[in-house]
């Protein structure tokens, strides 16, 4: 069994979308950001940069192995799986290359839109104008890739799962659709897919409130270590609630 530690964001979307997209059986385990739960000793263990998603598979050949950073995640679910990773070498590479441009640029610089325009305590203006221009910039590549092909990398893979819940979010970023009708065209089409709706059910993201903004926002290491406290490191995981899903079939 797979277990998935899971909050609701983008990043924890794009792997459920994996996930039920792939038909592999999971456990969803809560971990509540907005209330320092990312902080939790075990939770650490797993995922040492203290952010969501993380991932533990119990049934790997080799002893249960944890994973934490989305793109490497989603290579190893679609490596488990055999499913929405070209073999061939130029089709791999196509893959992962969108793969990366969307864990190292669209993902980094939407947050950055979603903070300025929307959770920033203060407004600053060059900081929403820099990440909404920057958002725009690569919403017109993403464009232009889909006036080629029906999917990122051609055909649907794990580029698009994990792209796709960022543009979710393109009104917070200060984007419109309208103006990128291939992005519009490939959203939609996504967007009705049975396995993306799954992902979807899990949850949506809550806009965070002042105890929130304490755990999510101005996070240095030694606030880190802070909250992390100094008992050891003991738990093999964050413990429950948790949630089984996946039916197997894709």
């Amino acid at each position: 069994m797979i277990e998935l530690l899971f909050y609701p964001s983008p990043n924890g979307q794009k792997v459920a979308i994996a996930l039920e997209e792939m038909g592999l059986p999971y456990q969803v385990t809560f971990v509540d950001i907005t209330r320092g739960a990312q902080f939790d000793p075990g939770f650490l263990k797993i995922s040492p940069n203290n952010k969501i998603p993380a991932m533990i598979d119990h049934a790997a050949p080799d002893g249960p192995l944890a994973l934490f950073e989305s793109g490497a995640i989603l290579v190893y679910l679609a490596e488990r799986s055999g499913q929405f990773l070209p073999s061939p070498a130029a089709a791999r590479y196509t893959c992962l290359q969108w793969l990366f441009w969307q864990v190292g640029g669209l993902g980094p610089m939407a947050g950055q839109a979603h903070h300025f325009r929307a959770f920033a305590s203060e407004q600053v203006p060059y900081g929403i104008k820099r990440y909404t221009d920057e958002v725009n910039r690569l919403y017109g590549v993403l464009e232009r890739q889909l006036s080629l092909h029906p999917f990122m990398a051609g055909d649907y893979s794990i580029a698009d799962m994990a792209t796709w819940p960022w543009i979710t979010h393109h009104e917070r970023q200060g984007q419109s659709l309208s103006d990128f009708p291939q992005i519009a065209r490939w959203y939609a089409a996504m967007a009705a897919r049975p396995a993306v709706q799954r992902a979807v059910s899990l949850g949506h993201e809550r806009h965070a409130d002042a105890i929130g903004h304490q755990h999510l926002y101005g996070q240095t290491a030694a606030r880190v270590n802070a909250a992390a406290g100094t008992a050891p490191a003991t738990p093999d995981h964050v413990p429950p609630p948790a949630t089984s899903r996946g039916t197997g079939v894709p």
